[in-house]
């Protein structure tokens, strides 16, 4: 029997790469929606390919080319930000694949989640926001939240078997990104061509912006507490510029269990998807004589501020990640825009936080007002 996948982001990386693992496996899945915000192109190609129920394109202006696309094809087309959480409600779909970046993703996870859909995560952001909240909800609903990333996937994997047995901590690794062997000096002169050539990952500009600075294993190092009931004080972070052990988890004996793979994200998109099962698949296979030295380094919180940023949110909780993640966004996107330095990211995070209220068990409602907030000031002080 297929399983009934839905994907919210269908034209970014994740979702395009997603797509390629379901259409090397066109007896295992059935596409039931697509989206994205404003590449209503792409999003009709895809359509056109998988025939999902339902398209939605949630930039309006978009819509009337969609659904001229589309015309011709037994798919409904929607429109809006709206549309997102209502589409995921269709009884056939098994499992949500939010893929879209940054805090949107948030709402139709918890529509997704309300629906009783299992969650196949690759928006960290919607656990760094309200992580409480995502993961008590999943338990109320029965729903599993299976991680997409590669870091959390490894970890997840390595977990299999292990239920009853505690887990001392867990290693997550690092590439370094592009300015991990950079001085300060290179760094604060840094040029966004620059920071977006990734050494080892093929990954979307907020994404690879987000690893040259380390805030994404700030962000992982979040996620993963609430993915894996975890205290900060159990997570540690190496760098690996081999990026082929994707994390490790230590138990309470001190044995250790990695996880090894190429770096290539259909891996965990394909394990997620099919999980349970594994699935064939006919991508590289990894080869020690390919890697004959993996190197493993502390990673330098002075030249990447972000990464000690996130951990100090992470001890402080309530609503400080959540106006981290906002700030985070404001200040990468300003940086693609040539508006601000690389380092000036930081101040922008850091002098967020010094002005956002803190709410120490914040609802809903409250990390909404702390998003828009905290966007607010970050503005200011661009």
């Amino acid at each position: 029997m297929k399983k009934h996948i839905s994907i919210l982001g269908s034209t970014g990386s994740i979702g395009t790469q997603a797509l390629e693992v379901i259409a090397a496996h066109p007896d295992h899945f059935q596409v039931d929606v697509l989206s994205s915000r404003n590449n209503a192109e792409l999003l009709a190609k895809q359509a056109m390919q998988f025939v999902p129920k339902k398209v939605v394109i949630v930039n309006p202006d978009c819509y009337n080319f969609l659904k001229e696309a589309l015309a011709n094809y037994p798919i409904e087309v929607l429109a809006g930000e709206a549309s997102l959480c209502e589409v995921i409600d269709i009884p056939e779909t098994d499992i949500v694949l939010p893929a879209m970046v940054g805090y949107s993703g948030l709402m139709p996870t918890l529509a997704a989640i309300s629906a009783g859909k299992d969650i196949a995560l690759a928006n960290k952001e919607t656990l760094v926001v309200a992580g409480e909240l995502v993961t008590r909800l999943a338990a109320e609903k029965g729903v599993k939240i299976i991680p997409v990333d590669s870091e959390h996937s490894a970890i997840f994997q390595c977990l299999i078997g292990e239920e009853k047995n505690p887990i001392e901590k867990i290693i997550l690794t690092a590439s370094g990104g592009p300015f991990r062997d950079k001085d300060l000096t290179f760094i604060a002169n840094a040029t966004k061509a620059e920071a977006l050539n990734h050494p080892n990952w093929c990954m979307g500009s907020k994404i690879t912006i987000d690893s040259a600075s380390l805030m994404n294993k700030g962000l992982e190092a979040i996620e993963a507490m609430w993915l894996f009931h975890l205290n900060p004080d159990q997570i540690e972070i190496v760098i690996h510029k081999q990026s082929v052990i994707h994390s490790l988890v230590q138990f309470c004996d001190g044995s250790i269990k990695a996880q090894l793979g190429i770096p290539d994200m259909r891996l965990p998109i394909q394990y997620a998807l099919g999980f349970p099962r594994r699935l064939s698949s006919k991508m590289k296979r990894f080869s020690f004589v390919d890697y004959p030295v993996l190197t493993f380094d502390s990673p330098d919180i002075k030249k990447f501020r972000n990464l000690a940023i996130a951990f100090r949110v992470m001890n402080q909780g309530g609503n400080l990640p959540c106006a981290m993640n906002a700030a985070n966004e404001i200040a990468v996107e300003a940086f693609l825009c040539e508006q601000i330095g690389f380092l000036k990211m930081s101040d922008i995070i850091e002098g967020t936080l010094d002005k956002i209220k803190f709410i120490a068990e914040p609802g809903l409602e409250d990390y909404q007002a702390t998003d828009t907030a905290a966007r607010k000031i970050a503005h200011t002080l661009i």
